[in-house]
């Protein structure tokens, strides 16, 4: 299932993503104050359809860039900081696990197809004599079996052209401070080009967690029966201060980015929970 992200610079000035060394995500991460980035970072999020107290799917991109003529560092690791009253595991997604030597023999086609959990599209870039070449690749996130206690994903990145290899990556889940509610920390292996050159480095991600593209199978007195799962479940009332959502990426030179961004609340009828049926005597 290949995706295709939305125009990036006009679907972050919409949404006023925060660049990485903003105030709000230094004061989300303490611990990277210090850090001095020589790549920015821009996030977004949302979720689709937007309706408190019901099902949806989480939809989220980020754009690391660098200097003109250049690209960012190769990443190495990203945590994905989500809000308070998300869960990504406690719903109908991912009810199945794919282990790593499975997806690595097979592909996503030899996992089962009810541990799929989304997709996305990912851009890598390198500097060959000078010019840069981008590449985009599909990507599907899969749950994986538990791993050091976490629940753990797996990110099957299936790269074509100008680099013909196919990249795993795994995730856990962690707990995060307030105002988070937890923290999705995944590693990025250094992914080789040619002989002497230099690593790829990714540049653009943009992937949905939820039903969207979704389809998982039932078996029903022998029959197999089609059905999109539900998805991730809102939290009845909006926070204060919105949703919020940050990013730390670490870089294989050492230095780390920082990016933050809110989902506003919604307004009007979006903004009211289903009110439940009454049952007739």
């Amino acid at each position: 299932m290949r995706l295709k992200p939305p125009p990036l610079r006009s679907a972050l000035a919409a949404c006023g993503c925060a660049l990485a060394l903003g105030g709000a995500a230094l004061a989300a991460c303490p611990e990277l104050a210090g850090a001095q980035a020589q790549t920015t970072a821009l996030l977004h999020a949302t979720f689709e359809p937007y309706r408190l107290g019901r099902r949806a799917t989480l939809q989220f991109e980020f754009v690391l860039s660098a200097p003109a003529g250049e690209v960012p560092p190769p990443l190495t690791e990203m945590q994905l900081r989500y809000p308070r009253g998300i869960n990504f595991f406690l719903n109908d997604l991912g009810v199945r696990r794919c282990a790593e030597p499975v997806l690595e023999a097979s592909g996503p086609a030899g996992c089962p197809p009810d541990s799929a959990m989304g997709y996305g599209v990912v851009e890598t870039g390198i500097v060959l004599g000078g010019t840069p070449i981008d590449e985009s690749s599909p990507v599907t996130i899969l749950r994986a079996p538990e791993r050091e206690g976490h629940l753990a994903l797996l990110f099957f990145a299936e790269g074509t052209e100008p680099v013909v290899t196919n990249v795993i990556f795994s995730g856990l889940l962690l707990s995060a401070r307030e105002p988070f509610g937890g923290n999705v920390k995944i590693r990025v292996p250094l992914v080789e080009t040619l002989p002497g050159a230099p690593y790829v480095s990714v540049l653009h991600l943009h992937a949905t967690i939820g039903p969207e593209h979704l389809t998982y199978y039932h078996n029903v007195n022998g029959v197999s029966l089609a059905f999109a799962p539900q998805g991730i479940l809102l939290p009845p009332t909006c926070p204060r201060a919105s949703f919020p959502f940050a990013a730390i990426f670490a870089f294989s030179d050492g230095t780390h980015a920082l990016a933050s961004t809110t989902v506003s609340c919604p307004r009007g009828r979006a903004a009211q929970r289903a009110a439940p049926r009454r049952r007739r005597g």
